[in-house]
């Protein structure tokens, strides 16, 4: 069922997020504003100078890729500049949200290879944490990645299929498999070191070095079905991550699998602890 901007407007009021929410355009999106201040801009340039050091290690090949084509750490990015980047490496192109969004239209963008972003930044008390992910969490964990086309094409087809899906009663399993893979992903191609690509790896100063460096790091070889009935953990480190050889092994998983008989077979079942995959 869609949800109507005023409703969810008011819904995140009462919530307490930050978001201006009361300007948003029917599909949820909101211009940029790029009226950042000097201290805004300071933050920017801290965090990024802070997680690039630890990127330029722990990160796989594909995210240094594109942070490089992208240049997103010298100042807040201009997301009109950054979209006309991106649109010529993989056609992807970013659009501005206030925060979070409802699924529909969120599934929406994604089909439509326009990944959406916060306009925001945190503040400097919140350089270690946030509660609600912000520009960085958006800009410095996603995007790099989306210069990827395999990966770019595995996002559209998310966006694709994901209402269907969840009709069927796949709506933790579906997101399940965009946590473990968007947002905490490992790769480990032949013959080459371990390294992340996951957005929300890419910008934890702390969980990027422990899910890549801690032999504590419970590190599990993908497969999909095995993600889709693992659940995960939302305000700590996770207690899996799934390592995939390639993008091209996501994508033909996600494109050949059975997804529907998956979440037939388990729709009704209790989802796996991560500490017994």
């Amino acid at each position: 069922m869609s949800v109507s901007v005023q409703d969810y407007a008011r819904e995140c009021a009462e919530q307490g997020l930050r978001g201006d929410y009361s300007v948003c355009r029917p599909d949820f999106t909101v211009e940029q504003k790029y009226d950042y201040s000097a201290a805004e801009q300071d933050v920017w340039r801290t965090l990024c100078d802070r997680q690039t050091r630890l990127t330029q290690r722990l990160a796989h090949k594909s995210y240094l890729d594109g942070m490089s084509a992208l240049g997103l750490v010298d100042r807040i990015p201009d997301f009109h500049d950054v979209s006309d980047k991106l649109r010529k490496l993989s056609g992807w192109e970013i659009v501005a949200v206030p925060g979070l969004i409802p699924a529909q239209p969120f599934f929406d963008h994604l089909a439509n290879r326009r990944f959406p972003v916060t306009n925001w930044l945190r503040t400097r008390d919140e350089l270690d944490y946030i509660v609600e992910p912000d520009m960085f969490h958006d800009f410095f964990g996603h995007v790099p990645v989306l210069s990827q086309p395999v990966f770019g094409d595995f996002m559209q087809m998310y966006g694709e299929k994901a209402t269907d899906l969840i009709a069927l009663g796949g709506d933790e399993m579906i997101t399940r498999l965009y946590w473990y893979t968007a947002e905490y992903g490992l790769m480990q191609e032949p013959g080459q070191p371990l390294k992340a690509f996951g957005a929300g790896l890419m910008s934890s100063f702390t969980e990027l070095q422990f899910a890549v460096e801690s032999p504590d790091a419970h590190q599990v070889p993908f497969d999909i079905e095995t993600v889709m009935r693992t659940t995960y953990e939302i305000d700590k480190f996770q207690r899996a991550y799934f390592v995939l050889p390639s993008f091209d092994t996501l994508k033909d998983a996600f494109q050949n699998s059975d997804l529907a008989g998956i979440i037939k077979r388990w729709k009704g079942e209790p989802p796996r602890d991560p500490a017994t995959v």
